[in-house]
């Protein structure tokens, strides 16, 4: 079944399944824009955090119910609540009592694949479509523990977007489990859009997520794991500061019980890692504080006492951007480019892996080298020397198919198109062009000496058009200029011309080829001047929709950084490509991480027996609960069964400094 099919299902699913976000319909943009704003409102008047001080608070334990336990497996996957095959597909995946990995994520990795991605009636060994002839799978348990790691709904938080978005998948992934895993969740932007208040009432109630259990009471957790491990979880508040309920938390539970030589693994919602090397460079302030200050050093609140721990953080997990990336600790006297050739569980590592279900983003800007704290940052000095950490070679998707995909949104024939992925974009381009032709159209008639733009259309030809339009392009470019020179003269630095000027630049040149072609139109006299403002709108609104949005689009691809970029992928809404990361603690202490992907989703469904013995929400004829879970179909061809592949070998890390 697909989604809209499933949709037909809600009432015995218990959920209704959603269509992927479309992050540049006006409709989604108003309304996220508006939570947005009440979101900063709640950040700096109604701190949910504050109160969440006066609530019972402990330390958690995985495996759940095993203290003696030497051994842990577990998993991280962020940005997760968004369309159902691509959050279903992701859940089916950590649902899986075994899963089977293949080889590593390549250029080759998708061999049996068709031109557009999507596993074809590929002609391999007849097994996994995607799998290469000799590919010995691992197997690899599910995990004991799920950690999701912020944006666990998309667009915004609410009571159903959870619901649909993220409860209602999961559940039919694993409707039960015998011996359910432990879930902790930490929020990210998109949780805060409500103030937290959903966020509160769905993973603080320590209430079952299908299989999985909550047992968290906090925006944040701390969770003690097999062999001297920590996991921490923080909430930074929409990326602003701890405060003072969280740090109590973590001095109580996780300082003052760490000993020398215990790994810390810390999970953010944001990679401010990388925001300190782009626009920000207090943006890792934060984490570094608390790395220094929680980790490295416990504070005794009744004497005053500092004293050091000897444990360090040893990986620092985050999504938020819907990609995978890994950055690994340089050692000293090493060249930027060592840990790609020499691989050494010594090192720290900082991983971004936001693959859950949103959409896809690009890795081909990301920064090479990123010294931590970094330059201008007020925190510069407090750790001598400032550590520097290596990009990995190894991206998701690499920064080639990264390009490629970024440009689909300039491509009308690449099926991402900016209006074809974004349902209401053409028509809103249509009216704005609509009202701008008539703004052109009434100077060019005041150009002309006569009152109605309908004369003017009339009776001028292309002679009399082109120098109004050259008039008119010469001042916005000018006016372009001026601003331009306004901010290199304040800045005293090299400055690219405004963004927002050039796109307003581009679309005026659109509105007056709009009017070029009315200009150029036969008109003929008997018509009557409303018949030709009918025709002369009709072709602005169609001049709009489709010149205007491709040439919003081509400005969109060419920018290079700040927000529109990022516009690059989200307005595209991909849904393949997605992942998340399986770790295992080993006895002895090696942290190992397999990071993995499913390079296509699934997009056809069954309801199948549940072999847990789970009842789930969906009813018999007779009302009741059948054992049954939504999998991927399995059809004489499995086209739509989503094959999960290594990104990148498998990387160790030690639990010692």
């Amino acid at each position: 079944m697909k989604v809209r099919e499933l949709r037909g299902h809600a009432d015995a699913l218990g959920f209704t399944p959603q269509e992927q976000v479309r992050w540049l319909a006006p409709r989604e943009l108003a309304r996220t824009a508006v939570k947005v704003v009440l979101a900063a409102v709640f950040a700096g008047y109604a701190d949910k955090r504050e109160f969440q001080g006066v609530l019972e608070a402990g330390l958690l334990e995985a495996p759940p119910g095993r203290p003696e336990a030497r051994e842990l497996w577990f998993d991280f996957v962020a940005d997760l609540g968004d369309g159902f095959d691509a959050t279903g597909s992701v859940a089916w995946a950590l649902a899986e009592e075994e899963l089977a990995v293949h080889g590593a994520a390549g250029p080759d990795a998708n061999d049996a694949n068709g031109p557009d991605g999507r596993n074809g009636t590929d002609g391999t060994d007849g097994g996994t479509p995607g799998a290469r002839p000799g590919d010995v799978p691992l197997r690899l348990p599910r995990g004991s523990l799920l950690v999701l790691g912020g944006d666990e709904v998309y667009p915004t938080a609410s009571a159903q977007g959870y619901e649909d978005r993220l409860k209602g998948p999961y559940r039919a992934a694993l409707p039960s489990a015998p011996d359910p895993p432990l879930l902790v969740a930490l929020p990210g932007n998109h949780d805060w859009y409500d103030g937290l208040t959903a966020f509160l009432r769905m993973f603080t109630q320590q209430r079952p997520i299908g299989g999985w259990q909550t047992r968290q009471s906090r925006s944040y957790f701390c969770v003690r794991l097999p062999e001297r491990w920590w996991l921490v979880g923080l909430d930074s508040q929409l990326g602003s500061y701890f405060d003072d309920p969280q740090l109590r938390y973590f001095q109580e539970h996780l300082s003052a019980n760490l000993e020398p030589g215990d790994g810390v693994i810390v999970c953010s919602a944001e990679p401010t890692w990388l925001e300190s090397a782009d626009r920000n460079p207090d943006a890792f302030n934060a984490l570094h504080w608390f790395d220094r200050n929680v980790v490295r050093h416990h504070l005794d609140r009744e004497t005053g006492e500092r004293r050091p721990t000897h444990a360090s953080v040893r990986l620092w997990l985050t999504g938020d951007r819907h990609h995978y990336a890994r950055y690994a600790e340089l050692l000293p006297d090493e060249p930027p480019d060592a840990p790609a050739g020499a691989p050494d569980p010594a090192r720290r590592q900082l991983v971004t892996c936001g693959l859950g279900g949103a959409y896809l983003a690009a890795t081909h800007r990301l920064p090479t080298v990123l010294p931590l704290p970094p330059h201008g940052s007020r925190l510069r000095d407090k750790d001598d020397p400032p550590v520097e950490f290596a990009r990995m070679a190894t991206t998701y998707p690499d920064a080639a198919e990264s390009r490629r995909l970024a440009r689909g949104i300039a491509v009308p024939w690449s099926g991402r198109w900016l209006p074809w992925r974004n349902a209401g974009f053409a028509p809103l381009a249509a009216g704005v062009h609509a009202v701008l032709f008539l703004l052109a159209s009434l100077l060019f008639a005041l150009s002309e000496g006569v009152t109605r733009p309908v004369d003017a259309v009339r009776r001028s030809g292309l002679d009399d058009f082109w120098g109004f339009a050259a008039v008119c392009l010469g001042v916005a470019g000018g006016l372009l200029l001026l601003g331009f020179l306004g901010r290199l003269l304040r800045r005293r630095k090299a400055s690219a011309p405004s963004r927002a000027g050039v796109a307003a630049l581009a679309q005026a040149a659109v509105t007056l080829a709009a009017l070029a072609v009315t200009v150029a139109l036969p008109f003929p006299a008997s018509w009557p001047g409303w018949a030709v403002l009918l025709v002369c709108l009709a072709a602005a609104a169609l001049f709009g929709a489709v010149v205007g949005s491709g040439v919003f689009a081509l400005w969109v691809l060419s920018v290079r950084g700040g927000v529109a970029a990022e516009w690059q992928m989200s307005g595209q809404s991909i849904e393949d490509h997605k992942g998340f990361l399986r770790l295992h603690i080993a006895p002895g202490g090696d942290l190992t991480v397999h990071p993995l992907a499913l390079a296509t989703i699934c997009r056809d469904w069954e309801l199948r027996e549940d072999p847990t013995g789970g009842r789930s929400s969906v009813r018999t004829a007779g009302g009741t609960p059948a054992p049954r879970r939504l999998v991927p179909a399995k059809r004489p061809v499995p086209a739509e069964v989503p094959t999960v592949r290594l990104i990148e070998p498998p990387f160790v890390i030690s639990r010692g400094a």
